[in-house]
């Protein structure tokens, strides 16, 4: 004899992917934070990182 399964989010499918959705709210928190930390270490190392590839052309051209 089979119970009834009663669901605590009627209207959604009970499969197993409906029940390992995620946490959206966290996963673009850390997007939006990683975004972030990238502009800011771009912002830091840019120009050095600009100079070097600028020195490195010049060796290579000889200019």
């Amino acid at each position: 004899m089979s119970t009834p399964h009663t669901s605590l989010t009627p209207g959604l499918a009970d499969s197993p992917d409906d029940l390992e959705r995620g946490d959206v709210p966290g996963w673009v928190l850390i997007t939006l934070m990683t975004a972030g930390l990238v502009v800011l270490i771009w912002a830091v190392a840019g120009p050095a990182l600009t100079n070097l590839f600028e020195q490195a052309i010049a060796r290579v051209s000889g200019i």
